[in-house]
């Protein structure tokens, strides 16, 4: 999995609860400075992050993909 921040929709809206965030900066900063460039999961850790979101462990992966206009 790839989670490119500069393609994100709701990139400075959502930063604060999403889990890119909460993995690379700690645990939910008040005003979290977005990420740029992409971070890749292999596919062990995109388990375990999904497993740690579905236990309410951690916040979701809030990317929003932007559309090609």
């Amino acid at each position: 999995m790839i989670i490119d921040c500069d393609t994100c929709e709701v990139r400075g809206i959502e930063c604060a609860d999403c889990v890119v965030t909460f993995l690379t900066i700690g645990v939910r900063p008040a005003e979290p400075a977005p990420l740029t460039g992409a971070v890749e999961l292999d596919s062990d850790v995109s388990a375990a992050v999904r497993a740690l979101t579905d236990g309410g462990l951690v916040p979701p992966l809030r990317l929003v993909e932007r559309r090609a206009v």
